[in-house]
């Protein structure tokens, strides 16, 4: 079955305002793209859709991943990674064990855990930082480790909440040509926040521009 993301008659409200509708149809490995200005929901669609859209706000629609219905689901079921502005990682663990973080203990030892690990990192070019501090790795490379750490617990849809706005701009574009790669490569649907224009230009896909108070 070919990986699917679909939003269904998706009508998001703060309080009772309306701030977006919306049906749409992400196929594996394209990145649909939303931009608009603060307030305009963005970050909101990618709480829903992650499951964590606080109480402020409401919500009235579907959401289905390769034909299954989620939008009742917690997040943790949801096989949704995030990828956010901050690199969020763990600063009382290393590299290594950061990355380990998503490989379910149950489904791996130690030293399968350990291999997997280390050819995550050689992957994008980080091998050797196993052992460091995420604190001292570059900005680049900590949004690389959490990407690995995303992409080893094994979702079935990505969001990109603005990932690469912190990164200077040769970093930038390295680091997102790596991620929309890995993206294609495992055939994931994708939704990107993004405020730049040549995110959407590098996306290469369907572009959606919300407004402030409704699409």
């Amino acid at each position: 079955m070919q990986p699917c993301l679909q939003i269904k008659n998706l009508q998001l409200y703060r309080q009772n305002t309306q701030l977006l509708s919306l049906n749409e149809q992400v196929n594996g490995g394209e990145i649909l793209t939303i931009m608009g200005p603060s307030g305009s929901g963005k970050s909101s669609l990618l709480n829903w859709i992650a499951g964590t859209l606080t109480k402020d706000f409401n919500a009235t629609g579907e959401l289905w991943l390769n034909g299954q219905s989620i939008n009742n689901l917690p997040a943790h079921l949801r096989h949704i990674g995030v990828l956010y502005q901050d690199p969020l990682l763990f600063s009382h663990l290393s590299v290594s064990d950061n990355v380990a973080f998503a490989i379910p203990k149950e489904k791996a030892g130690k030293k399968e855990r350990f291999e997997k690990v280390e050819q995550a990192l050689e992957s994008v070019g980080l091998k050797g930082v196993g052992n460091r501090h995420p604190d001292n790795l570059s900005g680049g490379q900590q949004a690389r480790v959490a990407l690995l750490r995303m992409l080893l617990s094994k979702p079935k849809a990505i969001l990109l909440d603005e990932p690469f706005s912190k990164l200077d701009t040769e970093l930038r574009v390295a680091t997102r040509q790596l991620v929309f790669n890995l993206i294609r490569d495992h055939k994931l649907p994708a939704i990107m926040v993004s405020h730049d224009h040549s995110d959407a230009d590098e996306a290469n896909g369907k572009v959606i521009s919300l407004h402030s108070g409704g699409k």
